[in-house]
């Protein structure tokens, strides 16, 4: 049975985030975005309402919420700034290879400690010659007695800089590529050296730093999985988080509607509102399809990756629409507005700034497109 209803439990949980995001996040972003300041205010108080960090399972004292939920507060979140929602929402995704791949011991010494208090992670993957492929990382992990020694440079790892630990990404066999790949769990106290913050376009108020690791020690402990598993570990952590990535994507794509809408509304052109104007309906018009579209895809995603079954592909559809129809529909929005959409009074450049971001993070949407006609043609 198909069914677009949401639970009143999930009802609840969207009105409370976008309560939130009205309150705590819309009046901050234009700050965060001119000041490029780390919202750390903003990410304890989502902490303390129980949006972040929400997939930590019940049984290590997290919320418990499924991905379809997530999808749902990250749509909000993303609707008020995505730079903000992204500081809140990384931490799902460092944590998420530890839900799905780590070991009892790794679970109750990393989980439970970020789901009492808060805390923040990052995820480690992205080097500055090995972006999207990812399989080529330099990185290496070499076994000494009970310790592994890390030496390589990772960059735009997201929360980077105010990260209690990551999970960092090296090679321990750099002879079988992408198969010789491992992923570890690594302290920041362990030695890792956090350098210098990219000075971005959009998405102001995230934080992406390089991070440099010279004879990092890590004990072996700390290795998820077993050697060798590292990509798998890394694809299938981005299989379940690109349904969450492209409901932040609807989100700016609603805010940039809504406000087009709302100006259409209110601005006059030869006697009357320009919403009278078939080009600008025509505008909205597709913009309102878009928007629904993207959202669709989104929830498809997360609900799939909830029941078990393989959404390689539908994440990846997901995540490469809902990132081009932000990016469409930001650019109308400006359209719409004319010279006050140019204009930093007027929010619409900001949402198309921050929007042009999620066509490239956690995989480009030329990554997307090559997934989904892998899939494809092995008939999936």
């Amino acid at each position: 049975m198909i069914g677009f209803s949401l639970s009143e439990d999930q009802e609840q949980l969207r009105a409370r985030a976008r309560a939130f995001a009205e309150t705590e996040i819309k009046p901050a972003a234009a700050h965060h975005d001119r000041t490029g300041e780390f919202p750390i205010e903003i990410m304890q108080k989502a902490f303390d309402a129980k949006l972040m960090s929400e997939g930590i399972p019940k049984e290590y004292d997290g919320p418990g919420l499924s991905n379809l939920d997530a999808a749902l507060m990250t749509e909000e979140l993303g609707a008020a700034c995505m730079g903000i929602g992204t500081c809140i929402m990384a931490n799902s995704l460092a944590l998420a290879p530890i839900i799905l791949f780590g070991g009892a011991a790794q679970k109750e010494r990393y989980l439970r400690p970020h789901a009492r208090a808060f805390r923040i992670a990052a995820f480690a993957l992205t080097e500055r010659e090995a972006g999207s492929d990812a399989g080529a990382a330099k990185t290496t992990a070499v076994r000494d007695g009970d310790h592994y020694v890390i030496n390589g440079d990772k960059c735009f790892c997201t929360n980077g800089g105010f990260a209690d630990f990551y999970v960092v990404f090296a090679s321990t066999n750099p002879d079988r590529g992408p198969l010789g790949m491992s992923a570890f769990i690594v302290e920041r106290d362990m030695g890792v050296e956090v350098g210098k913050a990219e000075d971005k376009m959009g998405q102001r108020a995230s934080n992406q730093v390089e991070l440099h690791f010279r004879d990092v020690r890590v004990p072996t402990e700390n290795l998820l999985l077993k050697e060798g598993r590292g990509f798998q570990v890394a694809m299938g952590t981005l299989d379940r988080t690109r349904a969450g990535t492209a409901a932040g994507a609807v989100g700016i794509a609603r805010r940039a509607l809504e406000e087009a809408v709302k100006y259409a509304n209110e601005r006059v052109q030869f006697g009357a509102p320009i919403v009278k104007n078939q080009a600008i309906q025509f505008k909205l018009a597709d913009m309102a399809m878009k928007v629904e579209a993207a959202r669709l895809l989104a929830w498809q995603a997360a609900w799939m990756a909830d029941h078990g079954v393989r959404q390689t592909k539908e994440a990846a559809m997901a995540k490469c629409y809902a990132g081009d129809v932000a990016m469409e529909v930001t650019t109308e929005a400006v359209q719409i507005l004319g010279g006050r959409g140019y204009s930093r009074e007027y929010p619409v450049e900001k949402l198309m700034r921050d929007a042009k971001l999620m066509q490239i993070y956690e995989g480009t949407q030329e990554i997307q497109r090559l997934v989904i006609a892998r899939e494809v043609a092995k008939g999936r």
